[in-house]
């Protein structure tokens, strides 16, 4: 191939095409033209209609016969032709017809066929009974089909099925028997009402084109089980409204074509396709990296016609869960809440079951309040930390809430008097980054206590220089473990550019945030000396308080899952 392309015989355009330019391909035919010149029927290849016609008219044809073409005009009425005149053309690879309506049994055609293209292709191929299963290509397109096959047959080596165009058609294949198939093209069926749920058996599938279905309303939920998809094409059916959270499965998809349907809803979990590279979805259309940012912008916004669904969480191991007397946090390392109610004798009760560590509340008498979200690793840096914070924080003063700035050498500080704060991952020589630490200073109404509404609605982490989002909802906190998080802050490099948004619930305002990056020094964390070593393997053997540094016991029980 590289040495026709390097000759300029052949080109391949950026999809992939094969291209010939036309003298090379008249030359190419009249070689072969001349090779027989009184007997077509002879060739190994036929492509003039008369000769065409001639040959199959007369039942010329012969074994030596590996390509057909007959592509006759629309304005002519279909040409019929008799199956019989294929008995003998054992050899055929490759026929190709336009406009031409072939009548009798299909089985005289040869089962060596590869490349079936049938423009116009009429109704009564529903029946046919041949050997397809060589097929590798089959090209429909402008059929009169309502139906492709009543009975299928297995095609393993079906690559291509194109029934573009087909005004008759009103659903798809059964796609089980098509294991190896990679494009599926439906573009332009309007009365297409339905794809199979078979569809998940297309685990080579790489393009699954549907433009212009404009009476599909539907998409099964099985087809978000393609790993192998790269394309996927919606442009233009109207009556599709939804794309269902499951699209997440999709690691392989990078095309979203989305465009002219009833989309209102992006999923969350788009975001989270690192393959994705074009989108077009909703008003949005561009590469991913400049199309994701105003997706998320367009959540927050409070005139967005969005109204996301998906239930992710941002904190470890809890539900909100009513109860009286006090707000409270029980039983988790996680999140610190501090909350208040002015002029409220009897204060509402919430609990967050299995999410807090000793200090479960701070409350004041008015209206702000404070939530700390930690992102990683506990250790002591982390409750020097906390204990700064709530000594810093002085919600009896309005306003008056001076946070931890980067004093201290432990950890680093950004901060914004807004919902949103960005800011670039140092390098810290010795150093990694262990924790990350989200400080949300926030007011309500003395009415709104947490226990009536979700304080955070939504919260977006966004690396910028990876283009690797994570959306996390606030009505339900229930997924998301320790090494869940780690893996948030291990993908964090020094250069990044990072993001993070809060969207308060309703009746809370987000009036401050801010981020600790705490880094932990690799060599001191993990040293482990030898006098460690044989307490630790006495503790283990033989039980009993050893001698065994915290430090020690730590670094086993993580690596070794004691």
């Amino acid at each position: 191939m590289n040495v026709l392309m390097e000759r300029c015989l052949i080109t391949v355009d950026t999809k992939g095409k094969l291209g010939m330019h036309g003298l090379l391909r008249d030359m190419g035919k009249e070689i072969i033209r001349e090779s027989l010149p009184m007997k077509p029927e002879e060739r190994s290849r036929l492509w003039n209609p008369d000769e065409v016609l001639n040959v199959l008219s007369k039942d010329m044809g012969t074994k030596a016969i590996e390509g057909l073409a007959l592509n006759l005009p629309k304005s002519l009425n279909p040409t019929h032709l008799k199956t019989e005149a294929f008995k003998e053309m054992k050899r055929l690879r490759l026929l190709q017809f336009a406009n031409v309506q072939l009548v009798g049994d299909f089985k005289y055609l040869s089962t060596d066929l590869r490349w079936l293209c049938w423009h116009e292709c009429p109704s009564e191929y529903t029946t046919a009974n041949f050997d397809q299963g060589n097929l590798v290509a089959i090209d429909f397109k402008y059929s009169k089909l309502d139906l492709v096959w009543k009975k299928g047959q297995m095609m393993k080596n079906l690559k291509i099925l194109n029934l573009g165009h087909s005004q008759h058609l009103t659903q798809t294949p059964d796609f089980s028997n098509m294991p190896n198939l990679e494009k599926l093209i439906l573009k332009y069926c309007p009365k297409l009402t339905s794809v199979s749920h078979t569809i998940e058996h297309l685990k080579q599938v790489l393009l699954i084109n549907l433009k212009g279905c404009s009476r599909l309303r539907v998409l099964p939920r099985s087809i978000y089980k393609l790993r192998s998809l790269k394309t996927l094409i919606l442009s233009g059916c109207s009556l599709i409204d939804k794309l269902e959270e499951d699209i997440e499965q999709m690691e392989s998809l990078a095309t979203l074509m989305a465009d002219k349907t009833a989309i209102t809803q992006v999923p969350h979990a788009l975001l989270r396709l690192k393959s994705i590279v074009f989108i077009s979805l909703c008003d949005f259309e561009g590469l991913s990296r400049n199309v994701f940012p105003s997706i998320i912008w367009s959540w927050t916004s409070p005139t967005n016609n969005f109204s996301p669904q998906v239930k992710y969480c941002f904190l470890n191991s809890s539900k909100y869960v009513a109860s009286d007397d006090t707000f409270k946090v029980t039983n988790c390392n996680e999140m610190i809440v501090t909350s208040s109610a002015s002029n409220v004798s009897k204060r509402s009760t919430s609990s967050l079951a299995g999410c807090c560590s000793k200090h479960d509340i701070i409350e004041a008498e008015i209206s702000l309040n404070l939530i700390l979200i930690q992102m990683g690793m506990s250790c002591a840096v982390t409750e020097v930390l906390r204990e700064n914070i709530f000594q810093k924080f002085s919600p009896r003063v309005p306003g008056d809430c001076l946070l931890p700035g980067n004093k201290n050498p432990d950890w680093l500080a950004y901060s914004s008097e807004d919902s949103s704060v960005t800011f670039h991952v140092p390098q810290v020589n010795g150093r990694r980054l262990k924790t990350v630490l989200l400080c949300i200073v926030y007011s309500s109404s003395p009415k709104n206590v947490p226990s009536e509404a979700h304080i955070v609605k939504n919260l977006f982490i966004i690396n910028h220089t990876k283009t690797t989002p994570y959306v996390y909802d606030g009505d339900t906190l229930a997924s998301l473990k320790d090494e869940e998080w780690q893996k948030v802050t291990s993908i964090l490099e020094a250069g990044d550019k990072v993001q993070i948004v809060v969207v308060a619930g309703l009746g809370f305002t987000v009036k401050k945030i801010a981020v600790y990056l705490v880094y932990a020094d690799q060599q001191a964390e993990g040293i482990v000396c030898a006098d460690d070593m044989v307490a630790y393997a006495n503790f283990t053997v033989h039980g009993g308080d050893n001698n065994v540094s915290a430090n020690c016991l730590s670094i086993y029980e993580h690596y070794f899952k004691v």
